[in-house]
């Protein structure tokens, strides 16, 4: 599959909904209740991040048994978590940054990739490998949404999902911005309703996700 194929399919991906659930979960038989209240909260998008054990099984169920997610691998860091992403039926992968090593086997698989650039450098460089759909992390540590928003007109070929301190309150800052797709965060699954399996919760919080308006 061409880079440009691999693109269009992360944009349909991010236009889903204006939240990308970024997911830590530490106990794969919650997966499924958990991305079921996602899915049903109209957020249908879901990261679950490498940062546990319990992360593959987490994609390998929700790939399984939950009808309408799009289920995808984040914290990729190397050529093989890109493999096993892959191979526990993930859509979409995510990375923080974008290591050349990784942008090259990112080129051979078809798992198409959202890379993370965190200043103009690291997202023009992404752009000259044909990433127009790209994440930007950390992105209130590293300048937020006045920063972000000040390459909107110097680099409008490029749309972003900030992920990385962002919660209700500020992601309407974000979703304002002519360059911002979505925006992703994990206030969506905190640990404690994971951990009581408070699907509804889940789901209330997805509703009110999902209700946020963007401009791109």
């Amino acid at each position: 599959m061409s880079n440009e194929a691999k693109q269009k399919l992360v944009e349909a991906t991010l236009r889903l909904a204006p939240v990308v659930p970024v997911v830590i979960i530490d106990d794969a038989s919650k997966a499924v209740g958990m991305a079921r209240a996602l899915v049903a909260g109209g957020v249908p998008a879901i990261e679950v991040t490498l940062r546990t054990p319990a992360a593959l099984d987490a994609v390998r169920a929700i790939a399984a048994e939950v009808e309408g997610a799009f289920v995808g691998v984040g914290t990729v860091l190397t050529a093989r978590d890109l493999e096993n992403a892959y191979k526990a039926g993930a859509k979409f992968a995510v990375s923080p940054g974008s290591a050349p090593r990784l942008l090259d086997a990112a080129d051979d698989s078809e798992l198409p990739l959202l890379p993370g650039a965190a200043t103009s450098s690291e997202a023009m460089e992404l752009l000259e490998r044909g990433y127009r759909f790209q994440k930007f992390f950390p992105a209130v540590p590293a300048g937020g949404a006045k920063l972000i928003g000040a390459w909107a007109s110097p680099l409008p070929q490029i749309r972003f999902c900030p992920t990385g301190g962002i919660g209700l309150a500020n992601a309407p800052d974000f979703l304002a911005l002519p360059n911002v797709v979505c925006v992703g965060g994990s206030w969506l699954t905190p640990a404690d309703k994971l951990a009581a399996s408070d699907w509804a919760g889940i789901e209330a919080l997805a509703r009110e996700a999902a209700t946020l308006t963007r401009k791109a």
